[in-house]
């Protein structure tokens, strides 16, 4: 399945109503045709009484094209799922929880908040390949948006109100341009989290650009190429990291008004998803409606307390 609708008409076109994304979304779920979550058997009869449900011809099973994803027991229509990820994967700068519930008319703004961060769990797509070759490697912090204030944080290089954030740039052409991207919270720059870091996200035989910082060396697997800045602006030694950086930090406040630290990671994948598809935006939909449908269901409790997820 490589065709995508390219605009807000062919989108409308195309999935003007719910057997339109049914259909699209049990071809994502099952390329190769029905198979049983039960028995792994591939034969089935749909319903007639439940709406885009098969029945297990083997165990009797019965399984909608939403059960067991990140749609499971929505009562939402699949034409408003449908619309929010293609908002949500097309839009240059992103799409806020309010901004959505505006164009879909939700009646809540929970609902369209719901929506987002569902979809935004979908954006971290399992298995993905690591960084390779030339990698650049820096620490950053954002400033922390308390639940009734803007956006505060301390002085300096003070922690205080601040939430930390390590960045990873694959280094293409050469230096002439950044490839992929990889952000992650941190706890703080010990060698402990950045190691860790750099195993999660780096592949064996990388090599990592670094500004010096004595906690990189020694992280199995890597290579450690340090530039120690000195005087000299950070940014000429590591420039695609801090232009990373500085995006992140203008795209937060743009769309969302600043970043709280329960919801940094998520949106943090939000950034990343977006920035690594940034030349086949239309195409992102694909991705992100094929990575929800192999997502497990996500609880509003679990998704307002991401640690009960752990």
């Amino acid at each position: 399945m490589t065709d995508f609708p390219r605009s807000l008409i062919e989108f409308q076109q195309r999935f003007g109503d719910e057997a339109a994304c049914a259909q699209y979304l049990a071809a994502v779920r099952w390329p190769g045709g029905f198979v049983c979550p039960g028995c792994s058997a591939g034969k089935a009869w749909q319903l007639e009484t439940k709406a885009w449900t098969y029945e297990c011809a083997s165990c009797g099973r019965q399984t909608s094209v939403t059960a067991g994803t990140i749609m499971h027991h929505s009562k939402l229509p699949l034409t408003a799922w449908f619309w929010a990820a293609y908002l949500m994967a097309t839009h240059s700068n992103g799409i806020s929880a309010l901004q959505l519930q505006r164009q879909l008319g939700f009646g809540s703004y929970k609902t369209a908040w719901l929506l987002c961060a569902k979809l935004r769990c979908s954006m971290l797509a399992p298995g993905r390949s690591p960084l390779a070759g030339l990698v650049e490697l820096d620490e950053t912090e954002i400033a922390c948006r308390s639940k009734n204030d803007p956006v505060t944080g301390g002085g300096g290089r003070s922690h205080q109100g601040k939430m930390l954030v390590v960045g990873a740039v694959e280094v293409e052409d050469g230096g002439l341009g950044p490839g992929r991207i990889r952000l992650s919270q941190v706890a703080d720059y010990s060698a402990a989290s950045l190691h860790a870091f750099l195993a999660a996200n780096l592949a064996s035989g990388a090599t990592a650009k670094t500004d010096g910082w004595s906690a990189y060396p020694g992280a199995a697997g890597i290579t450690h190429d340090p530039h120690v800045v000195g005087k000299m602006a950070a940014h000429i030694v590591l420039p695609w990291v801090h232009r990373i950086f500085s995006n992140l930090k203008v795209w937060a406040l743009g769309v969302y008004h600043g970043l709280r630290r329960k919801h940094l990671q998520s949106y943090l994948d939000e950034f990343v998803f977006r920035f690594n598809r940034r030349r086949t935006r239309h195409a992102a939909f694909r991705s992100l409606l094929g990575i929800a449908a192999a997502q497990p269901p996500r609880p509003y409790k679990m998704l307002i307390s991401p640690e009960a997820a752990i």
